[in-house]
């Protein structure tokens, strides 16, 4: 049965080393609560520290990873010669999906409102978030550098953001040879950056265990009264992208039945539940596409690469809804206009997402860094952090499939091989 063949398949993944760094943050975690109930403030010498380590590497982290990863993913979709309405369709697409996404978690997350009333009491909230405080129009000429330098230099990351799309989009622009030499060069860039972020991701267990263990020290266990209704605010969100959302979608613009998707696609859900990564299911993903769902490899092998790097629907949508998460339990009840430029952020911060597992939490940091919020709320929702990185990637890797068939419809190219139901 195939939900017995995921229990298994997951159970077999868990007992691998991949899952050594979960296995560490969960023993942070709960160590940390442990330590800071048996040991009080009398803790926080070994807490604070420890805490301070880990926020400070991945503070070190944000920027470099931001410019490396936007400006090799516009380089990527950019240097295709002669694929402009290809590209215009596929971008349009994943941009799309992404807001609805967004919309989603924003709309549930105002509703159940899982942050209110919860204290974190770690340091001095702040008194207000700086981006959102400003006007649509400050916003848009904040976000244009004055000197990009400074803005690196400032951490101030919307313009950095700005900044590396319009460097990437420039170098698309360049002579052949050029544009390779500068491709080739922010992809090792990011290659480099990827392995030092990995490095900072081993920190994390040290990390909780100091943050967890000075909440739980200052403030007891009321931090954690709403982590459960976050998790299930998110989980619905990713349940409704992907049952309603995306079949949509794929019947009524795919042109396709969405049972039949859903079985062509099932080992390489399957395996992106299981590993987190969009980038290791690429060829299940190609292949169920192209033989079950009727897509064509032209628009498949186009779409797909990109989609992996790029389109992160479930990660976009677990980011705005951590973000308001995190400002409801500082007490900040946001209006509907600032949450508008926080779901900017979050759909600018999904375009570099990278494919590989736990770059929600650096991108998470990213968003909160961008607007104004205490990196420390990582710390909260990183508890459940892993379990909803299987859920999120899972969405992510059936938005890329629904794109592809998509796109192929669109181009009118004929189908690799004759789809047997179209009514599911």
């Amino acid at each position: 049965m195939p939900v017995l063949s995921i229990f298994f398949t997951f159970m077999d993944r868990m007992k691998s080393k991949r899952y050594i760094l979960t296995y560490l943050i969960f023993a942070g975690f709960f160590l940390g609560i442990l330590a800071g109930w048996l040991g009080g403030e009398s803790i926080l010498p070994v807490a604070e520290p420890l805490k301070e380590l880990f926020l400070r590497l991945l503070r070190m982290a944000i920027l470099p990873l931001i410019i490396t990863s936007i400006i090799s993913a516009v380089i990527q979709v950019g240097s295709g010669r002669g694929l402009g309405r290809i590209t215009l369709r596929t971008i349009t697409y994943y941009l799309s999906t992404s807001l609805l996404a967004i919309l989603t978690g924003q709309t549930l997350v105002n509703i159940f409102k899982p942050g209110e009333g919860a204290n974190i009491g770690l340091e001095r909230s702040p008194d207000a978030i700086g981006v959102v405080d400003q006007g649509f129009g400050e916003l848009l000429l904040h976000i244009i550098p004055e000197n990009p330098f400074e803005a690196m230099a400032n951490g101030d990351v919307l313009p950095v953001i700005f900044f590396s799309l319009l460097f990437g989009f420039f170098v698309t622009q360049l002579k052949e040879k050029q544009r390779m030499l500068m491709g080739d060069l922010f992809r090792a860039a990011f290659e480099a950056m990827m392995k030092l972020v990995s490095f900072v991701i081993w920190t994390a267990p040290l990390g909780v265990f100091g943050i967890i263990a000075e909440i739980v020290a200052r403030t007891g266990f009321d931090a954690f009264a709403s982590l459960g209704k976050y998790f299930l605010v998110v989980l619905f969100g990713l349940f409704i992208h992907f049952f309603i959302t995306l079949p949509l979608l794929l019947k009524y613009i795919g042109k396709l039945g969405p049972a039949t998707h859903y079985r062509g696609m099932l080992p390489a859900l399957m395996t992106a539940f299981s590993t987190c990564s969009t980038i290791v299911t690429l060829p299940l993903t190609m292949k169920a596409v192209t033989e079950t769902s009727g897509a064509s490899k032209k628009a498949a092998g186009f779409v797909l690469p990109i989609g992996a790097t790029i389109n992160m629907d479930g990660t976009a949508l677990y980011e705005c809804v951590a973000t308001i998460f995190i400002a409801q339990v500082y007490g900040f009840d946001l209006t509907l206009g600032q949450q508008g430029i926080i779901v900017i952020t979050a759909v600018l911060a999904s375009i570099g997402a990278a494919s590989v597992p736990m770059s929600g939490l650096v991108m998470m940091s990213i968003i909160l860094k961008a607007v104004g919020l205490p990196l420390e709320g990582v710390a909260i929702i990183l508890a459940v952090d892993r379990i909803l990185d299987m859920f999120r990637t899972t969405v992510n890797v059936f938005s890329d499939s629904v794109g592809a068939v998509i796109i192929s419809r669109l181009e009118g190219d004929p189908p690799e091989e004759e789809i047997p139901d179209k009514t599911g």
